[in-house]
């Protein structure tokens, strides 16, 4: 098969241009939501059109990558081939067609896994054209295709859980360069009076240093699903602090039409209308848009836990009208 890392005149990076199967071939795909934690893998053509499934723990990587390529080629085997594959990945990952390590996982504390190759495996086993993106970004297409951005051209996915990462979609195309955005490590003013030094190891105090989920459980003492009262209460205020602080700068970098807040610790009782609260009390009247202080404009997921499957789908179709 056709290397289309070489192919003369793609892009050198992996674009995903809106709506994103213009002209993407009909049938089935495979689709892999790879997380630390665990793997998604999945047969069908959208989050509502899934023919077989099956999850398992994420162990090393040539035993994790040969249960999911056995997955796949098991359904071949049964029922017939697969238009494309798309995986939605935990990273950071190589995004660059151009560049040797495509398609790898690079620097991540997820142990063995720093250098690990996703889509050479998945390439080679099974003969059909493979997109890649990260979790986050996966997500955002996810959502613009079949959920909470559903008709938009910009807008920003951000995931609050045992980290925070931001995918964004600017103009209809997901937005990559030297490599995927990192909004979880965007400097955030601290809330009056608190000297909790945060727990990113890079930076400290960053937004995910402060309000994700370790974030929360070291300053608190407790995981967040187990408080109520006022703790409860107290909780949240300085969650909803440090994520408008975090929106802030996504707003006026990127200028999204929504911003789609989602993971385990964004389901707090009472965070996203606080969140809300805060954002127009940061942004200070500047630029003055009512549309930021509406209530959809931060919004949950529309697809709830399905976001990161159903954007591997959109990443599958779209790798395969690309390639055709």
């Amino acid at each position: 098969m056709e290397d289309v890392r070489r192919r003369p005149g793609r892009p050198t990076h992996n674009s995903t241009r809106w709506p994103y199967c213009g002209g993407v071939s009909e049938g089935l795909f495979g689709a892999i939501e790879a997380g630390g934690t665990k793997f998604v893998c999945a047969v069908g053509s959208s989050p509502t059109d899934i023919r077989a499934e099956t999850r398992f723990a994420t162990a090393a990587p040539e035993q994790t990558m040969a249960k999911a390529i056995g997955f796949f080629t098991e359904w071949i085997a049964r029922n017939g081939p697969l238009v494309g594959v798309g995986v939605a990945s935990f990273g950071p990952v190589e995004l660059r067609l151009d560049h040797p390590a495509y398609g790898h996982i690079t620097t991540t504390p997820k142990p063995h896994w720093s250098g690990a190759d996703v889509v050479g495996p998945l390439r080679s086993a099974l003969a059909v054209p493979v997109g890649f993106d990260t979790d986050v970004n996966g997500a955002a297409l996810g959502e613009g295709r079949w959920g909470a951005a559903s008709g938009l051209h910009t807008f920003v996915y951000l995931t609050v859980g045992t980290g925070i990462g931001g995918g964004a979609v600017v103009n209809g195309e997901v937005a990559h360069g030297l490599v995927h955005a990192e909004m979880g490590h965007v400097s955030v003013r601290r809330l009056d009076g608190d000297d909790f030094p945060g727990v990113c190891p890079f930076h400290g105090d960053c937004l995910e240093g402060m309000a994700a989920g370790p974030a929360l459980a070291a300053r608190l003492g407790q995981p967040a699903e187990t408080l109520s009262g006022s703790a409860l209460e107290e909780a949240v205020a300085v969650e909803a602090h440090y994520l408008a602080e975090g929106v802030r700068n996504i707003v006026y970098a990127l200028a999204p039409q929504r911003v789609i807040v989602g993971g385990g610790t964004s389901a707090m009782p009472g965070l996203l209308p606080e969140l809300r609260r805060r954002l127009v009390a940061a942004l200070a009247g500047y630029p003055g848009l009512p549309e930021h202080a509406a209530a959809d404009f931060v919004v949950p997921p529309g697809l709830g836990d399905a976001a990161g499957i159903a954007g591997a789908f959109v990443l599958a179709g779209a790798d395969a009208g690309r390639d055709r």
